[in-house]
């Protein structure tokens, strides 16, 4: 029985992988200029293969972000086919502003799109991640750009091709980022991972490589460049890849935004220009005001987001403060306060009568030791909704525990206790369906009422409305509420 592709070892690609690369890098060395276009073009196309392979068996699931992937490779293996001396030639992070520059900085924009979507499917519930990681390619491209590429560009560089490679280096750091944010909830796919962001990172160091030396050899960037090929060319084939893009559980996806990472974004322009006040450097960086203009609108953006995500957590810690989590009533704290807060507008002349019924199920006990509490639950939501039904808009229902329920009315235009209470026990009695079978409860009512002068305190008028429930219990011939209601107006 073949072994699933989850857990299968990794070393055998770990293997694979230091084996070609020592062929392929020692291949490229040796070779003279005739040769070296001929390697690079087989090490460019293998990464195409791997990920065909992988898709065509199905071992990467989520096929969106591997295809815009296999796109990337495309255009990146149209270079040799259309430039075989591009790399030999050392027009690699020269900002020519070619054609060649504009393919390599598209299919770079593929990769970023690819794990951009990676990370959507990772973090669904964590939009703020795509903002950290385009946050974490400007801050960590800045200095790149600015300290170790712009002061070694040839004389030769063109605006435009500056503008190109630029942006090219924000896109890799970007995409570094993006997997970087994967990485924290991905666990499974760490090993894909890892050869991901070496793609990334030996890219922006051929770069890099290839920008600083004036002139002759172009190995090392080579070398490097070969190397990141590779890498992505592993990535498919690592167990964890099919894991990559699966969203983990919800309480994995939580991360905590550390308030120092903005702090850095928008203090990375500033830094780059004290250094370059320092340096003494009279010429303008095109990275200043770039820079700015994209890590303001995303610095604001997450503090948004951030501010939005809060906004929501008070409102939902508000919520269940005052609601009851199994009915979606008010509960008792909320329920008794409205009831001083009525008493209150009572003193004051603002109301002229406050009522409240105490309803307690019958019945419902059996439902609960025949039928288990999963369906008493499914009754008391069942209950709830049904007295919500039947009250005034503006009349409050709340559950003090157990079968037990409060209705608070304010004002009496449009009461009639006696009629709300017998449609209480209507809508009640009504049989309560469930998964298995069908229940019936019954409801008892105690009223009571406040008008002005009387001085009812909340403890007092609900000890009325107790006392007139139990007595409609005891008596069961008479309506709880009818007693009640003309016991007050005496």
């Amino acid at each position: 029985m073949p072994r699933p592709r989850s857990t299968a070892p990794a070393w055998p690609v770990h293997a694979g992988f230091v084996a070609v690369l020592t062929v392929a890098g020692t291949s490229y060395a040796l070779a003279g200029p005739t040769g070296r276009p001929l390697v690079f073009f087989l090490v460019t196309a293998l990464p195409m293969i791997t990920f065909l392979i992988s898709l065509g068996n199905g071992s990467l699931p989520d096929r969106r972000p591997w295809t815009l992937a296999v796109l990337g490779l495309a255009l990146l293996l149209v270079i040799p086919l259309r430039w075989p001396d591009w790399l030999g030639g050392l027009h690699l992070g020269r900002a020519e502003g070619s054609l060649t520059d504009l393919t390599m900085s598209t299919a770079h924009t593929l990769f970023l799109m690819g794990t951009a979507v990676a990370l959507r499917r990772r973090a669904s519930a964590d939009p703020g991640g795509m903002i950290d990681a385009a946050l974490f390619g400007i801050c960590a491209g800045g200095p790149l750009w600015e300290w170790l590429v712009r002061p070694h560009l040839p004389d030769g560089a063109t605006a435009g091709g500056q503008l190109l490679l630029l942006g090219d280096l924000l896109v890799l750091c970007a995409v570094a980022g993006c997997l970087l944010r994967i990485g924290m909830m991905a666990e499974a796919g760490r090993g894909t991972l890892a050869y991901l962001i070496a793609t990334s990172v030996l890219t922006l160091a051929a770069m890099i490589t290839s920008a600083a030396p004036p002139g002759g050899e172009a190995l090392w960037s080579a070398e490097l460049l070969l190397a990141a090929f590779l890498c992505i060319a592993a990535a498919p084939l690592h167990p964890g890849a099919s894991a990559l893009t699966v969203p983990p559980p919800a309480a994995a996806q939580a991360r905590k935004l550390r308030l120092w990472w903005l702090a850095a974004s928008l203090c990375a322009n500033p830094v780059i220009a004290a250094v370059q006040v320092i340096r003494g450097e009279q010429s303008s960086s095109l990275l200043l005001p770039l820079g700015t203009l994209l890590v303001v609108p995303l610095v604001l953006a997450r503090i948004r987001l951030l501010s939005t995500q809060r906004d929501r957590a008070e409102r939902t810690l508000a919520y269940h403060a005052t609601h009851d989590e199994l009915t979606g009533l008010h509960n008792r704290r909320h329920i008794t306060a409205e009831i001083d807060r009525a008493l209150v507008d009572l003193d004051r002349g603002a109301l002229d009568e406050v009522t409240i019924l105490l309803c307690d199920l019958d019945g419902f006990k059996p439902v609960n030791d025949r039928y288990g509490h999963p369906a008493g639950d499914a009754v008391l939501r069942t209950v709830a909704a049904r007295l919500t039904a039947v009250v005034r808009a503006d009349d409050l229902v709340g559950r003090l525990g157990g079968d037990e329920f409060l209705i608070l009315c304010r004002g009496s235009a449009g009461l009639d206790p006696t009629d709300l209470a017998a449609r209480i026990a209507e809508t009640v009695a009504t049989p309560v369906a469930l998964p298995d079978a069908t229940a019936a409860v019954g409801v008892t009512t105690g009223v009571a009422r406040a008008r002005p002068g009387q001085g009812l305190t909340r403890e007092a008028l609900i000890s009325h409305a107790d006392a007139a429930m139990y007595a409609g219990k005891a008596g069961r011939g008479r309506p709880s509420s009818t007693l009640e209601a003309v016991r007050h107006q005496a």
